[in-house]
């Protein structure tokens, strides 16, 4: 597998779209990414295979924690380890930009995101009710506390 990282940019935002409404009920609009694009605390790492933009994850750097946004992958590029491999790059990246800290909310029918955030280290350490707009499910709120015990 030949997959590369980049930064998103504004010329990124419509194949991050895409991404985004394959993998999501309730989809951001092009509206938000490109207010991503501008917001000086936000960094998407985009993931590529062939030089296509298969995934995304981003993060908001606020003061020494990182906050992760939201994290998808193109339907046919799942279970091939590719969110582990996203994961672990912006861990990285947010180690490096001064994180000690990432945090993040997940659906609880979401198994295989709890499962890769357990393997990264993450915990759980509290529910916001009522949290998804679409059905209303609860979000998991999870912390990594010490990323330099991941890296």
């Amino acid at each position: 597998m030949n997959l590369t990282f980049k930064q998103m940019t504004q010329d990124d935002i419509d194949q991050v779209v895409q991404v985004e409404e394959n993998s999501f009920n309730n989809p951001w609009s092009k509206q938000s990414f490109c207010e991503e694009a501008a917001n000086p605390v936000a960094y998407y790492l985009l993931p590529l295979m062939a030089g296509e933009i298969i995934g995304y994850v981003g993060v908001w750097f606020i003061l020494d924690e990182a906050h992760i946004t939201n994290v998808a992958v193109l339907p046919e590029y799942r279970k091939q380890g590719i969110g582990e491999k996203m994961m672990r790059e912006i861990l990285r990246i947010a180690k490096n930009n001064g994180a000690v800290a990432m945090t993040l909310e997940v659906r609880p029918s979401n198994v295989s995101a709890l499962a890769l955030y357990n393997k990264l280290g993450f915990v759980s350490e509290g529910i916001r009710k009522q949290y998804y707009e679409d059905n209303g499910e609860d979000a998991i709120i999870m912390w990594l506390r010490n990323i330099d015990t991941f890296a």
